[in-house]
This record gives C-alpha cells, structure tokens and sequence, in this order.
C-alpha cells in the first residue's frame, strides 16, 4: 500500500466523529431554541401584571404597629401528678410572662453564650 492511502484511512474516522459532534450541536442548539419559544409563549398566556390602583394599599389608619412582650414556657408537668390532656395544653407552648422587663447583662456576668469569660466591662 502507499502512504497516501494509510493516511485517508486514518483521516476519515475523524471526519466521521467531528461531522457527528457538528450534528449533536445542532441538535442542542435547536433544542435550545424550541424550549426558549416555547417559554415566551407560556408567558404570553399569563394573565397581565397588576396594575397600580389594584396593588394593596396601607390602612388610613396607617401601617400596623409590632407588639413586643417577654414569654415564658408554659409547664408541661401539672402539680397534681395526673397527665394533661390535649384541651388543658394552649396553642402556643409559651405564655405571657408576668415581668415585662428586658434582661440586661449585668457587668461582671459571663461572656456570649455562657463562655465563663470576664464579659464586656
């Protein structure tokens, strides 16, 4: 055999592959470009935005105020000893304490989370 032809041999298996990788990227590209047209019709079929005079407005009262208060855990173990049943169990597993008073540290009091440290002085 000539060299001519071991080298036609040995090139077509890569035309082959880079003729088959230009075909897989097409086949992407138009995949990609279907989905895109299929989303902008999806978002034409939406119902249109909110106008302004539908946006929900404040009260004429004015805007809500933000109620604050220090809870307490409500007692799961009652005194008498007998268990507590469902409807003797509030909603929320916390109560409104009696002393309304924000804790401050005090100086001279441990360091964040109870580290022990000498604390801020």
């Amino acid at each position: 055999m000539v060299t001519a032809s071991y080298v036609e041999l040995a090139a077509a298996p890569h035309v082959w592959a880079t003729l088959g990788a230009f075909i897989g990227g097409l086949v992407v590209v138009c995949a990609l470009v279907w989905a895109v047209g299929m989303g902008i019709g999806v978002m034409r079929r939406e119902p249109d935005r909110p106008k302004d005079h539908e946006q929900p407005h404040l009260p004429v009262t004015g805007a809500v105020e933000e109620i604050s208060e220090i809870r307490e855990p409500d007692e799961v173990e009652p005194e008498d000893g007998q268990r507590l049943m469902p409807y003797e169990i509030h909603r929320a597993g916390t109560r409104r304490s009696e002393d309304q008073h924000r804790h401050r540290w005090a100086p001279g009091t441990s360091g964040s989370f109870g580290s022990g440290g000498p604390g801020a002085h």
